[in-house]
């Protein structure tokens, strides 16, 4: 059996147009400044010369990162449960942003097919319509599962072990795991990490997929079909039983390997039928719609930009039109049914404004401001005008005229 081949001479390959690149992918990540309080617009004041002395210190192995500062943002505006991130300072961001650049050709060729999270070329819809073709073929019992606080809880020595698997360079390993040791500071009080991965940091999502790509090749091999994106997964089946035998398998890789555990409450076998949830969507054999709380999240955004004592200006409506924009190219994809969603959100997102405008809530209103008016006059995007269906032709059209559009057709 011929001995495997490790990455060794990546150290080497740090040079300052690698720098540069790190740099632009943060730059246009933007994000807001670490422990240290350097914005990015501050560290590319002085980029050559703060680029070439971070490059000297991660190509000697001097370079030390600074503790991630820990800032809690709201997961859910009803419940007020919020999610830890770790914001690293942007030189930081930069190394592992670097290292992030040197591992992943490394670990992409080895990743599964169907693993769509933070892999070039896949994304959200292409795992969703690999779901969506399983059950047209007759999978139709789900293993919904959900790994307990997943980034939080994944073991260093389980990373640094799948990293070293593939990489012999020593300086990127030590850089690695001093990535995971940096510690965070909380309320001025330093905390070590040590344990998991920070959302927040560059270089997670790669180390996350490096995980589980474990779990992958062990579903694969047992002859599962899947849908990964980060650690949101499901198990697609023909049978209870054969939804049962994927559990504990997921169960038994990852806790005897993986040093992780499922949350019993969030994970279920369900169906097609029934209907699930699965990266913002409600999936069921009826619908492919906006889950509840993606709804709640639009409307808790869209709640806070209008406000009764907020003024109805263009910038409003700039700033609106971005949140309308970003929600309906998301979710108004050609395999989803939300237009009757997006017409009821449409019609909501006006009431808010009607009652910003009139400093009040009453339905006469409707008459003074009518749609036309928040379309042409002020510029307000639906949502509904990015609705997507194929007609029977083949061809890919929007549910509505697009603003200035000439045609409803659109390429594809």
């Amino acid at each position: 059996m011929s001995k495997k081949i490790k990455a060794h001479s990546l150290t080497g390959r740090i040079t300052l147009d690698l720098m540069r690149q790190a740099f632009k992918a943060v730059k246009q990540n933007r994000g807001a400044a670490g422990v240290d309080k350097v914005s990015v617009k501050m560290f590319d004041a002085n980029r050559e010369e703060n680029l070439a002395a971070l490059m000297k210190e991660l190509k000697s192995g001097s370079f030390r990162p600074l503790p991630l500062r820990r800032v809690h943002i709201i997961k859910d505006a009803r419940t007020k449960k919020t999610r830890p991130l770790g914001i690293p300072v942007v030189r930081d961001r930069v190394a592992q942003e670097v290292v992030r650049i040197l591992l992943a050709p490394i670990f992409t060729r080895q990743f599964h097919p169907h693993s769509y999270g933070f892999i070039a070329k896949r994304n959200c819809h292409q795992a969703i319509e690999r779901v969506l073709g399983l059950h047209r073929e007759g999978y139709r019992v789900v293993l919904d599962a959900d790994i307990k606080g997943f980034f939080d809880n994944i073991p260093h020595p389980i990373i640094m072990a799948s990293v070293r698997a593939e990489v012999a360079d020593g300086n990127i390993l030590n850089l690695v795991e001093r990535f995971l040791t940096a510690g965070v500071m909380e309320d001025g009080v330093f905390k070590p990490t040590n344990i998991g991965t920070p959302q927040g940091g560059v270089i997670s999502p790669l180390l996350a997929n490096i995980v589980l790509n474990h779990l992958d090749w062990q579903l694969h091999n047992a002859g599962f079909r899947f849908a990964r994106y980060a650690d949101d997964f499901v198990v697609l089946c023909q049978t209870d039983q054969q939804a049962q035998e994927a559990l504990h398998l997921v169960t038994q890789v990852l806790e005897g390997q993986l040093g992780l555990t499922l949350s019993p409450e969030k994970t279920k076998i369900t169906s097609y039928g029934k209907g699930y949830d699965f990266l913002g969507f409600r999936l069921s054999s009826r619908s492919r719609r906006m889950r509840i709380k993606s709804v709640q999240k639009f409307k808790d955004k869209i709640r806070g930009m209008t406000q009764r004592h907020f003024n109805l200006d263009h910038e409003l409506i700039k700033e609106l039109n971005l949140v309308i924009r970003g929600t309906a190219r998301y979710f108004g994809t050609v395999f989803s049914t939300c237009r009757w969603d997006f017409q009821k959100l449409d019609s909501w997102t006006r009431m808010r404004l009607r009652c910003m405008k009139k400093k009040r809530k009453n339905y006469n209103d409707n008459q003074k401001l009518r749609v036309n008016y928040f379309r042409y006059k002020l510029g307000l995007l639906t949502l509904e005008e990015f609705c997507l269906y194929r007609d029977r032709s083949g061809k890919v059209r929007h549910a509505l005229p697009r603003h200035g559009a000439t045609s409803v057709g659109v390429a594809r």
